[in-house]
């Protein structure tokens, strides 16, 4: 692991590097969750670097992790400008030429957006874990959930642990899910314009959505797209389902690099 933080207009994000760029094959490229960070993936990076053999890039959105915060409130567009606006020049910036982005919970969304919402020509898969695509009543409980143990608990000190400020990866999140705005927002229709092989897993025990999320991507799909319920786990089967996970990337990511 290398650290490869990046400066966009004088703010910085932070950001690691497992492996090594090249212009001949695609990095994965990681997008955190409404929460994460590049430590919260824990050792999934280095895993995932060595079960497809390439390089793995993950940074942590302004706001989260070691990265610079942002004016809160977050505006209920905040998914799609990640996705439309920052994310290419974090590529640009990191030097990656092909990409393989891999998200999980909003970073999945993101990943979605981008994909569906403008022209990439070097994006060439998609890995999704818990995708958000639309608002469940689930989520919105478990999210009303984490705002009163923010408030009542001692998750502010254990977020601490990986967020420069916790209050502004935490508000910042859980403020936009929770505004009755949001209810409205979703992101189904971005499906049918997405021109690269997907991959998407579920928790069956998911707390913050259902199998359910999943449906848009194998009914309106018009690239490949395989879907995985991932049987006892929760919103991060990657860390509990680590071996199942991996199990089913390696040969998607085999796949494409193949065709390189």
């Amino acid at each position: 692991m290398s650290d490869a933080s990046l400066t966009l207009d004088g703010r910085r994000i932070e950001a690691r590097l497992w492996g090594e760029i090249t212009a001949d094959a695609p990095t994965i490229v990681m997008l955190h969750e409404g929460l994460g960070s590049v430590s919260l993936w824990r050792d999934f990076p280095a895993h995932l670097a060595a079960a497809t053999g390439g390089a793995v890039f993950a940074y942590s959105r302004f706001g989260y992790g070691l990265s610079d915060p942002v004016p809160l409130p977050r505006p209920l567009t905040y998914m799609h400008d990640e996705a439309l606006a920052i994310l290419p020049r974090v590529l640009e910036a990191a030097g990656i030429r092909r990409t393989i982005l891999l998200g999980h919970s909003d970073g999945a969304s993101i990943a979605l957006i981008h994909a569906g919402g403008m022209q990439n020509f070097s994006l060439r898969g998609l890995i999704l874990i818990a995708p958000h695509l639309f608002v469940e009543d689930i989520s919105v409980a478990s999210i009303e959930a984490a705002r009163d143990a923010y408030e009542t608990t001692d998750l502010p000190a254990r977020l601490a642990r990986h967020h420069r400020d916790p209050g502004n990866a935490f508000w910042g999140w859980n403020d936009a899910w929770l505004d009755p705005g949001f209810r409205a927002w979703r992101i189904d229709e971005y499906v049918p314009t997405i021109r690269v092989p997907m991959l998407a897993f579920q928790g069956s025990d998911d707390e913050y959505g259902t199998a359910a999320q999943l449906r848009p991507l194998e009914t309106d799909s018009y690239c490949p797209v395989a879907t995985h319920l991932v049987a006892g786990a929760r919103h991060t089967p990657h860390l509990t389902h680590e071996a199942v996970v991996l199990a089913l990337i390696a040969p998607f990511v085999a796949r494409i690099r193949a065709l390189e």
